[in-house]
């Protein structure tokens, strides 16, 4: 099954708010900062048009009425996690897909609701909603990727939540669909199987794979065996556990146009992923630097690498690796969006000795910032720079994923 909690924020908010269940509420981001985005919205306010990531502004234009909560990031995860535990208590094979989607393999749970899928799903829907007040839909086939695209374009829509769909059944609940309507599947590449003569799911599921593949790679296989429903990948409950990079990308509340700006947040980000790589036991040898302007319409900025010479966790070090790719590569548009990841990782246990560095230096600072920030809090000591105009370390710290706790 993919189980996945319908307008999952605003359903949140409502449980919280009893007195917004008849009314239509979205919740979005700051509009002081920039981040009057809608986040989700109840079906309430679906129906006057409300539309996930549309303009705060555009919201209000369509529902005068609507109710406007700001996200609550920290009950979101916590009820996610009381979600899990709860489909847990029907089947120890749970992953998590993202906030508000679960995997779940009910293979070795069933003969207990005499091989009935939906009397299962019904169970595990009722006793979610019952406990979070979050009403949960639940796709169902013989493997993920099924079970996604049962639940994504069928059991959305239909008046019980549930739907169990057969492989052999594909073409009459899903091929004749848009293409875009399949998961995988976005504006852009939708237009190149238009193109390629590609309008439905089903004629991608019947497109000669070498024809796919010679286009796009593995790319085009992926899609083909998505339209086939074809996916060999278990539910696995440590599928997250194996960490590549570790990284932290900031959207700023301007645009950034001053070279030492732009340092001072590169320094910020610089300093919380080198944290978490030190909290992991871990180091990395590649740093990556993505930056960005806030028009889509004309992309400008760049996303580069470089390779470091001894993998590090040191703030000050990926900081000066960060700051050459920047300097090399930054076209003097504005900048809007900074991210920064470390990979390339490796086990922190062992390190390079150097000659000519002073690197225990440098750690002794780290090792001493890291232990008052986790005593008390993540403000608790700061670099000098981030309390200036361009720093942003104070305010991201009252927040988690972007959003306020």
């Amino acid at each position: 099954m993919l189980i996945d909690m319908q307008s999952f924020y605003a359903s949140v908010e409502k449980a919280a708010h009893p007195e917004y269940l008849n009314r239509p509420l979205a919740v979005a981001g700051d509009p002081a900062r920039r981040s009057g985005i809608i986040l989700a919205a109840c079906p309430l306010a679906k129906a006057y048009g409300v539309t996930t990531a549309e303009a705060l502004w555009q919201a209000l234009q369509k529902c005068p009425d609507l109710v406007i909560v700001r996200p609550h990031m920290h009950k979101y995860i916590q009820t996610s996690m009381q979600i899990k535990r709860i489909i847990e208590s029907f089947t120890d094979l749970v992953e998590p897909y993202s906030i508000d989607e679960l995997f779940a393999d009910v293979t070795g749970s069933l003969h207990f609701y005499n091989n009935d899928p939906f009397a299962l799903a019904r169970q595990i829907q009722t006793k979610i909603l019952i406990e979070t007040n979050v009403y949960a839909r639940a796709g169902i086939g013989e493997n993920k990727i099924i079970a996604k695209l049962c639940c994504d374009m069928i059991a959305k829509k239909n008046e019980e939540g549930i739907f169990f769909l057969k492989k052999d059944e594909l073409d009459q609940h899903i091929w004749h669909k848009p293409t875009r309507d399949m998961w995988g599947i976005g504006s852009r590449m939708e237009k190149h199987l238009y193109k390629m003569g590609i309008h439905t799911i089903g004629d991608l599921a019947k497109t000669p794979l070498g024809r796919l593949r010679s286009k796009w790679g593995v790319n085009g296989e992926v899609i083909w065996r998505v339209a086939n429903g074809m996916d060999d990948s278990p539910v696995s409950t440590v599928s997250h556990n194996t960490q590549k990079d570790i990284g932290n990308g900031m959207t700023l509340p301007r645009d950034y146009l001053e070279a030492w700006e732009i340092e001072v947040v590169i320094q910020d980000i610089c300093t919380e992923v080198c944290r978490r790589a030190r909290k992991k036991g871990l180091m990395g040898s590649v740093v990556s630097l993505s930056i960005s302007g806030a028009d889509f319409d004309h992309h400008t900025g760049f996303h580069r690498q470089t390779k470091l010479e001894d993998p590090t966790n040191l703030t000050q070090e990926v900081y000066e690796a960060s700051k050459r790719l920047f300097y090399i590569n930054w076209d003097r548009q504005p900048v809007r969006r900074v991210g920064i990841s470390l990979s390339g990782l490796t086990a922190a246990e062992t390190y390079q000795i150097t000659l000519f560095d002073d690197k225990n230096h440098l750690r002794a600072i780290d090792k001493v910032m890291d232990s008052i920030k986790d005593r008390f809090g993540d403000t608790a000591i700061l670099r000098a720079a981030s309390l200036t105009s361009a720093g942003q370390a104070i305010d991201r710290a009252s927040k988690i994923g972007g959003h306020y706790k």
